[in-house]
């Protein structure tokens, strides 16, 4: 079940914001009505969803929502006058904050609620993909490492030195990596 944080100084708005959630996916809420009161909640709890109401009692908010964008992995959504829409959005959309005019039209909500989710989906494919590629591009530097021990200490040839620990894996029936690590403490030790 998702989670989503809805920040408002306004009770209506934080009442028919929750009902519009709970009618949209069931998601579950927390509410906050300031700034300060929601970067405690999002530093205590990781949440799926956004939804800041401006203005907020302490500051307006497009600040808070640049920063729970950059910050965190949550789909931010800001909701402002439709008056200043277009300015706010212009501030915030290098962030991936999706603005909203007030007042809202239900099925506009909903719709960038499922865009939200759909651009949120892809950013977490991509950072788990761009994990799993820093992993290997360390992986590789270590093997690298071990490769240059062995050249320099055995006197190896590159070849030679990756054939050696490609052979170490085999026998040992160990990754790569392992040998690599055991080679630098050997000699780095």
């Amino acid at each position: 079940m998702d989670k989503t944080l809805i920040i408002s100084g306004s009770e209506q708005a934080l009442s028919l914001l929750s009902d519009l959630m709970k009618s949209f996916n069931g998601s579950q809420t927390v509410s906050a009505s300031s700034g300060n009161e929601a970067r405690r909640l999002i530093n205590r709890t990781d949440f799926d969803m956004v939804i800041i109401s401006t203005p907020l009692p302490d500051e307006f908010g497009n600040e808070l929502a640049a920063t729970i964008a950059e910050k965190t992995s949550a789909g931010v959504m800001l909701i402002c006058k439709a008056d200043i829409a277009e300015e706010i959005s212009e501030k915030v959309e290098v962030y991936g904050v999706c603005v909203l005019a007030k007042p809202l039209n239900k099925t506009l909500f909903f719709h960038s609620l499922k865009l939200l989710q759909a651009t949120r989906a892809r950013m977490l494919s991509v950072m788990k993909e761009y994990s799993k590629l820093q992993t290997k591009i360390e992986e590789s530097r270590l093997i690298n490492r071990a490769k240059c021990i062995l050249i320099q200490y055995l006197k190896l040839t590159e070849p030679q030195a990756h054939r050696y620990i490609e052979k170490q894996a085999m026998d040992q029936r160990i990754s790569k990596l392992e040998v690599a690590k055991n080679i630098l403490k050997t000699y780095e030790a």
